[in-house]
């Protein structure tokens, strides 16, 4: 009788546990008795941080993202901002001072008030290298989004003010970034460094716990301001492997996952368990040249390798036009894009030709440096191999080198005078959609790492003053025009392969109920229900 007592409630136990699990059942609906909602994501890759302020890396912002917000945010499935720490602001006539009126009911996960000082904290911390907490990270960030900042000022408890240096045409939109979300001062000096471990925002989730390389768990914040979040647990997991990512989905083990092979993709789509998401999205993926040293600081060199690659049959045959051909730096989505730029159509016999001019007939050996796996990188170590094998034709070898996501970051990141780089692989999708997000931060000479993202080291000052003028501009059909004139020095200097602007893809359970990809590519729970 025993035995038989105990087997039937471990068979309950059981049950229970799957149906609470949400990863190998079907969740539950927020306030069912059986147990709480969940919903397990597979990322690409393990996050690098859980500091906001920090963050450099889609898997890092699509795990970190609602547990903080900023001053204001970006409406769904739009770039366009609305209030959300802040009720409302006021902008001066000159444009060199915002105020924002903040909301008064809100604290953060460790109970303490949000107000304008802690605005204050969040920002000076970043930008004042004197700030007693400025040792607390690398922001990597900062220069973007507060370089045009003067001075914080507390004006009271619940209104602040930025004083800026000069007109900034972006900086509305920088502050619905995730470098401009407001952490907790007093956990930030709790946990100093390991802050990025132990985050505290207001957002609609908090953190539990993270186990590096299983898991990142969230738990739905019961004293958020706004609309509650309904499901009530997040977990991501980094699976950096693109087939076992979607046999985990397949096997019920996760019910939602990102970086979709094309291979897999057909199968998803045709299997009625399941739904599949997708918008065009604000990326452009590359392979970057050190345009500082040999032989990539000749520009007929770059050009050569830009006419050896053929990027349609990548597009075609290897991503499966799940993304678009890229001949701008800027995709398509985002205004003042332009195809009027140079374009390298796939051509050996040019880059031969360009390769002989610039001192080099047989071609040289190079090391690319390519990520195992990363968000937005799509299929690296594929394209890498087809990237590998043209550049072969015209006698440029290749030997490549792969690399775990973090690591990779941290190498390729580093300044000029600390990175033995020559060639490498990296994609970026928009903050904010703004140009100048694309532009500035990834070619203006004032962007090397660590300040920004320049990954290249490119400079052309006519670029840099062309860029600087156009974030000052309040004219947007000026700063339009601007735009159209840098993406064609650009592609002339040809830093980098433009190789493709990738749609945003996400599939799911098909029980998951609301979620909507937002042109970020930051992904949005609040609102999301499992039936």
């Amino acid at each position: 009788m025993w035995k038989r007592f105990g087997l039937t409630l471990l068979v309950l136990f059981l049950a229970l546990g799957l149906i609470g699990c949400g990863g190998k059942g079907d969740g539950q609906a927020q306030g069912d008795s059986q147990g709480p909602s969940q919903i397990v994501v597979g990322l690409q890759a393990e996050p690098t941080t859980l500091d906001t302020n920090q963050m450099s890396d889609f898997n890092s912002t699509r795990a970190g993202m609602e547990m903080f917000e900023g001053l204001v945010r970006f409406k769904d499935e739009s770039t366009e901002i609305e209030p959300c720490l802040a009720e409302k602001w006021d902008i001066s006539k000159d444009g060199l001072t915002y105020t924002f009126y903040l909301r008064k009911d809100v604290k953060f996960h460790d109970g303490t008030p949000f107000n304008a000082d802690a605005v204050k904290f969040t920002v000076d911390r970043q930008i004042d290298k004197n700030h007693p907490y400025h040792n607390t990270g690398e922001f990597a960030y900062a220069d973007f989004t507060f370089g045009k900042v003067k001075e914080v000022k507390v004006v009271d408890p619940y209104t602040v003010t930025f004083v800026l240096k000069e007109p900034f045409a972006p900086f509305l939109a920088n502050l619905a970034m995730h470098s401009a979300t407001i952490v907790s001062p007093e956990a930030v000096k709790k946990y100093g460094k390991d802050f990025s471990k132990n985050p505290v925002g207001t957002g609609p989730y908090k953190f539990v716990k993270w186990e590096p390389g299983v898991e990142i768990i969230l738990e739905k914040n019961p004293d958020y301001w706004g609309e509650k979040a309904k499901i009530d647990r997040l977990v991501f997991k980094p699976i950096v492997d693109d087939t076992t990512r979607v046999t985990e989905l397949e096997s019920g083990n996760v019910d939602f996952i990102v970086g979709i092979s094309p291979d897999d993709l057909s199968r998803l789509e045709a299997n009625p368990d399941f739904k599949v998401i997708k918008q065009p999205g604000m990326h452009t993926w590359w392979t970057a040249m050190n345009t500082l040293k040999k032989p990539f600081n000749d520009v007929r060199v770059r050009q050569a390798v830009n006419y050896a690659i053929n990027r349609e049959a990548i597009v075609k045959d290897i991503l499966k036009d799940t993304g678009v051909l890229a001949n701008s730096p800027l995709p398509p989505v985002i205004w003042s894009h332009t195809d009027d730029v140079t374009k390298y159509e796939y051509n050996p016999e040019k880059a031969k030709q360009l390769l002989k001019e610039a001192g080099y007939p047989n071609g040289f050996e190079v090391t690319y440096w390519v990520p195992e796996s990363g968000s937005g990188m799509q299929q690296p170590t594929t394209m890498a191999t087809a990237i590998q094998a043209d550049l072969a034709k015209v006698g440029i070898k290749v030997k490549i080198q792969t690399m775990e996501w973090g690591t990779y970051l941290d190498k390729v990141f580093s300044p000029p005078d600390k990175n033995d780089m020559l060639m490498h692989q990296m994609s970026w999708v928009g903050d904010n959609g703004d140009p100048d997000n694309f532009l500035y931060i990834l070619y203006s000479s004032k962007q090397y790492p660590t300040d920004g993202f320049n990954d290249s080291y490119y400079k052309n000052p006519k670029l840099d003053e062309l860029l600087d003028k156009a974030r000052s501009e309040q004219d947007q059909n000026k700063r339009a025009a601007m735009y159209e004139e840098a993406q064609k020095i650009i592609t002339a200097d040809a830093p980098v392969v433009l190789v493709d602007h990738e749609t945003q893809i996400v599939a799911m359970k098909k029980n998951i109920e609301g979620f909507k990809l937002h042109p970020t590519g930051v992904f949005r729970f609040r609102g999301v229900t499992i039936k």
